[in-house]
């Protein structure tokens, strides 16, 4: 029973460079799992399979990606190949970083949760707050407009005035609010009122919101009944393991070695079977991630949500690759950023997880928790 939408090609390749992080979000458990590094080899392979799919956007996630020593030449491989680029920081390692990854991230984002420092702080897990605004200090400097990706949930909810205000309007960059979803016992949802607010809010000038995020958890998210996900046709997930993650990396139900045969693991039965179950599993039931619904909604044009959100991504476009790439070619500007005030001043930390200048090897040693058990596969 293949549908119009097994046919299609996936346009998105979630790339998971690691899963280790230098920070450790409360409504995230990802820096709790053992990782490796992704090896060069494997990522030239699979981009060039990739490209063979139709896959056009990489993004490389984690984790926190800039802890690959070699992030630079993994982000220059997929520009070379033709890919559109994309990497979330914490900013911790970006100021380090900013001059080699010039010019090779097409959407660039720095996380911010809070205008407050010990705010920021304390849902970050780790002190960053200082680093996120040198973050922005550099990347200006560079050239660059990095997005300011703003997790909103019931508690931070009323710092989005604020950030936009002292932080992302003066600077001319984005503020995308990003709803909280929730997933494996973390996160969570958001009230009516917090979701009416965010609606109001995304109208604003360099704001972008998907609306239709807000229409999706109004309704109790993915119905497996009549689901709205298409996480497997249109997203290739990869593991730092070299691995093929089915249907999506939060349900995580089956991970295929890929082995430098991703284009025709793709094309196996295996798969077939996951594009066909997507958005069925009683795992998805009311599934409201946002990095698969993204996606599921702009390639769907049959559902009310593709229609939903089309202005707000017409609008993101516009900002991002006209008004923006317009002022970059006035050159570098000096960043206007509020006064941190009593903020401490902070220990010499690399953001590496040591002190001083360390290597992107040595690491903040983070608990390591067992992987729960998934369910059941036929």
């Amino acid at each position: 029973m293949k549908s119009a939408d097994s046919r299609r090609r996936p346009i998105l390749c979630n790339y998971y460079v690691t899963y280790r992080c230098n920070a450790a979000c409360g409504f995230c458990d990802i820096w709790q799992q053992p990782s490796p590094l992704i090896r060069e080899a494997d990522v030239a392979r699979n981009l060039d399979d990739l490209r063979r799919l139709g896959v056009r956007i990489i993004d490389f996630t984690g984790g926190e990606p800039l802890l690959h020593p070699q992030m630079d030449r993994l982000l220059a491989m997929a520009k070379e190949r033709g890919f559109l680029t994309t990497l979330t920081t914490n900013g911790l390692l970006y100021p380090k970083r900013a001059e080699r990854l010039r010019g090779l991230v097409d959407l660039l984002h720095f996380s911010i949760d809070s205008p407050v420092p010990e705010e920021h702080d304390a849902s970050r897990g780790v002190r960053c707050f200082d680093k996120l605004m040198e973050s922005i200090e550099v990347a200006l400097a560079l050239g660059e407009r990095p997005d300011l990706l703003f997790t909103v949930t019931d508690a931070n909810a009323h710092r989005l005035e604020e950030v936009y205000e002292t932080i992302s309007r003066p600077n001319g960059l984005i503020l995308i609010v990003n709803p909280l979803f929730a997933y494996n016992g973390l996160g969570g949802g958001l009230t009516d009122e917090v979701m009416a607010q965010a609606r109001a809010f995304a109208k604003r000038p360099y704001v972008y919101l998907n609306p239709a995020f807000l229409t999706l958890r109004a309704r109790g998210g993915n119905d497996p009944a009549d689901p709205d996900c298409r996480a497997v046709t249109t997203s290739v997930v990869i593991s730092p393991f070299d691995e093929l993650v089915l249907p999506c990396y939060h349900a995580g139900l089956e991970k295929l070695p890929i082995e430098g045969r991703l284009y025709d693991l793709w094309h196996s039965d295996r798969v077939a079977w996951h594009r066909e179950m997507e958005g069925r599993h009683a795992a998805c039931a009311g599934c409201a991630i946002n990095c698969y619904f993204e996606p599921s909604m702009a390639l769907t044009p049959t559902s009310g949500y593709f229609w939903e959100s089309l202005p707000s991504k017409v609008r993101y476009v516009w900002t991002k690759f006209v008004v923006q790439r317009l002022s970059q070619k006035l050159g570098p500007k000096a960043a206007r950023l509020p006064d941190l005030g009593d903020y401490p001043t902070p220990q010499a930390v690399s953001g590496d997880g040591v002190a001083g200048d360390g290597a992107a090897e040595d690491l903040i040693a983070l608990p390591v928790l067992k992987a729960a058990p998934r369910g059941e596969l036929p």
